[in-house]
């Protein structure tokens, strides 16, 4: 009897990892691709993806650090931003299921697109992906971004991660300070501050979006050429051609001065900690996520919780 407890108890102790459960995953059923309709008239999707290395060639894709996918709705007048959580579980081309964020990696861009128009219900198929130093030059281009953090955030960031002339004034504890592009990508990449993992990544992702698209909300046409040609020179891989960017260049001044809104995808309510394959991940409700997107992407009355 107490060989057969201990075998018990040796054997949650195997299952347990990270404080989730080891488990099989439930099935999913992905949406067909072809039946997806288009986004509505004046409603454009654009998936941006930052690689989790700072100099990742286009032969050589990493890991996605962040996804987001950028809408601009000229025809409501919104700015949209919906990020996608690293570690959620999809089902893979091949029909496994597996982990986002090697999706690029192992079956590249298009697959990406596939995966996120599939398992969300919103068809996006222009992508553009960057590494960390991409990011860290284009925000350098635009000056820098202004980042309100947490006494917490700015410990972690003063300890382990940035020089003190990263910020202006240095950073000595929370406030609002002046990042360089290289304390902004940092800062992004934080997951160990606050308890909510790669939500809080993702949150801080829409932050600096945010507040950077803010504070171009006046711009004129000559910078934003020169933005796209701060993009265009720190861009590893896109489909876009060099006539759709300029015209998406043309659909964000025709929203100048609109407010940013952002969404987490998949809802924190939506996941379940896990561990698959060795690893803690989170399994996903799609159909509540696909019902909460199309809503936030369709009715400009969507109010998002922080």
């Amino acid at each position: 009897m107490l060989k057969r407890t201990l075998c018990c108890l040796l054997a949650v102790l195997v299952l347990w990892q990270g404080g989730a459960l080891a488990a099989t995953p439930r099935e999913i059923y992905p949406l067909d691709y072809d039946s997806l309709p288009e986004p509505r008239q004046g409603q454009y999707h654009y998936l941006l993806a930052c690689m989790d290395e700072w100099n990742n060639e286009a032969d050589n894709l990493g890991n996605t650090d962040g996804v987001m996918m950028v809408t601009l709705d000229v025809a409501a007048k919104r700015l949209m931003f919906t990020t996608f959580s690293r570690e959620m579980l999809i089902k893979r081309p091949d029909g496994v299921i597996g982990r986002f964020t090697y999706i690029a990696k192992n079956y590249g861009p298009e697959a990406m697109c596939e995966i996120v128009s599939t398992h969300f219900g919103v068809k996006v198929d222009k992508y553009i992906i960057f590494n960390m130093d991409d990011v860290q030059n284009i925000i350098d281009a635009m000056g820098g971004v202004y980042i309100t953090v947490t006494d917490a955030e700015a410990d972690y960031l003063n300890r382990y991660r940035i020089s003190r002339d990263s910020t202006t004034p240095s950073m000595d504890k929370g406030g609002t300070y002046l990042f360089t592009g290289h304390a902004a990508v940092i800062y992004m990449r934080i997951r160990k501050v606050g308890g909510d993992g790669d939500s809080g990544r993702t949150r801080r992702m829409r932050t600096v979006l945010s507040t950077l698209a803010s504070k171009y909300s006046d711009i004129g046409m000559s910078e934003a050429l020169q933005l796209l040609s701060a993009v265009t020179d720190n861009t590893v891989l896109t489909n876009l051609t060099m006539a759709e960017l300029v015209a998406a260049v043309g659909y964000a001044l025709e929203l100048r001065g609109v407010e940013p809104e952002g969404i987490q995808m998949p809802l924190e309510e939506s996941m379940e900690n896990i561990t698959y394959a060795g690893m803690a991940t989170r399994q996903v409700d799609f159909e509540m996520c696909r019902e909460a997107l199309t809503e936030f992407l369709q009715e400009a009355s969507f109010e998002v919780s922080e």
